[in-house]
């Protein structure tokens, strides 16, 4: 199976493309390199013959195209994306330029590329799309995500999620074409990007710096290891539906301050000479983000009904690779850390 990757040096990306590596796939991956794109993250498999990096913008239509006529890949997984909300609320005519324009582009030409097939490989090929929970709005304290539910996005970055979930939905309903999608609930783990909740505030705690919690850190979320989602992701091209939308979650509810204190209570075991600890003590309450969703939980039972998946990780386990992870890896994300991004709050509005 020949599969072209987008998105695929970003934090989900790079972990499906060594996932696929390791299963036995070829694997071209198509990347912009924006900030958040790092390939650094595909060490391990850079030099692997069945890999091949291509760096292009997905909105290049000719550049898409081409690729497709050259490499001829049975399966399409499309993980390019704008990802951070705090980023869409200071400049969310990217997230639609990239997340809505980008995927437009690529289902375009996707479908033209599909049609010129012929035979098994017309058969088999799928157009994977990777979205979010976030296009679900936000929850109450009881309840779940379920894949019937109505779509209800708050922020720029999700809407933007939203509306290139229903392009993907039309392309199947009005052309038959051979398209999935899932939607996934947070993921944590090796390579994040530190900009988000779990590797920001491991960083800025090994740096001795304040760890900023939203508001009262009352949030919940529902946690998913990126590489349980990984496999997930395969499973789903490889065996789901066509035309289904599968719900891929840990199960692991969360309040973003237990998150939080919980790194803490990990960087305090493991770092026994810390000047920092404990840990705790850095947490900093800060006003909340706009339009902060107050809860995401998802049902995943039709994937794990359907095609047998389940989390490998709960998120204790999982929490504590992450944090072990980070310690390790210093050079990584001080070399991220040394661009444009320095761990600075992003995502204000001022009125």
């Amino acid at each position: 199976m020949k599969v072209l990757v987008t998105g695929g040096a970003g934090f989900i990306g790079s972990a499906v493309v060594r996932a696929l590596i390791a299963d036995g796939a070829e694997v071209v991956n198509l990347d912009k390199l924006t900030y958040a794109g790092n390939l650094e993250s595909l060490a391990a498999v850079a030099g692997h013959p069945r890999y091949k990096f291509v760096q292009m913008d997905i909105c290049d239509r000719a550049g898409v195209e081409a690729l497709l006529a050259a490499e001829q890949p049975d399966v399409i997984m499309h993980l390019a994306a704008e990802s951070h909300v705090d980023r869409s609320i200071d400049g969310p005519a990217i997230f639609v330029q990239t997340n809505v324009m980008g995927t437009a582009v690529l289902l375009e030409t996707a479908l033209a590329y599909w049609r010129g097939l012929t035979g098994p490989r017309k058969t088999r090929f799928r157009f994977h799309h990777i979205s979010t929970d976030e296009v679900y709005g936000s929850l109450g304290p009881t309840g779940l995500f379920r894949e019937d539910s109505p779509y209800a996005p708050n922020s720029p970055y999700s809407a933007s999620k939203a509306g290139s979930d229903h392009l993907v939905r039309a392309w199947f309903h009005t052309y038959d074409f051979p398209a999935v999608i899932t939607n996934c609930s947070n993921n944590y783990g090796p390579f994040h990007f530190p900009e988000k909740l779990i590797p920001l505030t491991i960083v800025r705690g090994l740096k001795g710096q304040s760890m900023p919690v939203y508001g009262r850190g009352e949030n919940i979320r529902d946690w998913l290891y990126v590489e349980d989602h990984a496999r997930a992701l395969i499973a789903v091209v490889t065996r789901g539906r066509i035309g289904e939308v599968y719900n891929i979650g840990g199960g692991q509810e969360r309040r973003n301050i237990d998150v939080v204190r919980g790194i803490c209570e990990l960087m305090d075991a493991m770092l026994p000479q810390s000047a920092f600890r404990p840990h705790a003590n850095l947490i900093e309450f800060v006003s909340d983000r706009p339009g902060h969703d107050a809860r995401y939980a998802i049902d995943s039972s039709k994937i794990r009904t359907e095609l047998g998946w389940l989390p490998r990780e709960n998120f204790e386990s999982g929490l504590e690779k992450t944090v072990r992870w980070y310690l390790d890896n210093r050079n990584w994300w001080a070399r991220v850390l040394s661009g444009a991004y320095r761990t600075e709050r992003l995502g204000l509005v001022n009125t």
